[in-house]
């Protein structure tokens, strides 16, 4: 669909998922680089989440979705490690 924008898409929706979970994630801020990354990481990790239980995502809105759902486990996690 977006040939070879695909690594574009995935900063994008990355970008958004990470920044709209570092809204939620209380005690966490981790800048522009750290949501971007968060998001991608979050991007995989609720793909893979939602496989396992058998939900399928389509669209911008559901990848957008899944990575949102996904970056809020990544902020947590990380939040647990840095805790002080």
């Amino acid at each position: 669909m977006f040939d070879g924008l695909n690594w574009l898409w995935t900063i994008i929706v990355g970008g958004i998922a990470g920044w709209l979970a570092d809204m939620v994630v209380p005690g966490v801020k981790v800048g522009v680089l750290g949501a971007i990354i968060a998001g991608i990481l979050g991007g995989l990790l609720g793909g893979w989440l939602f496989g396992l239980l058998g939900i399928t995502t389509s669209g911008i809105i559901g990848t957008l979705i899944a990575a949102f759902l996904g970056a809020i486990i990544v902020l947590l996690i990380y939040r647990a490690i840095t805790k002080r």
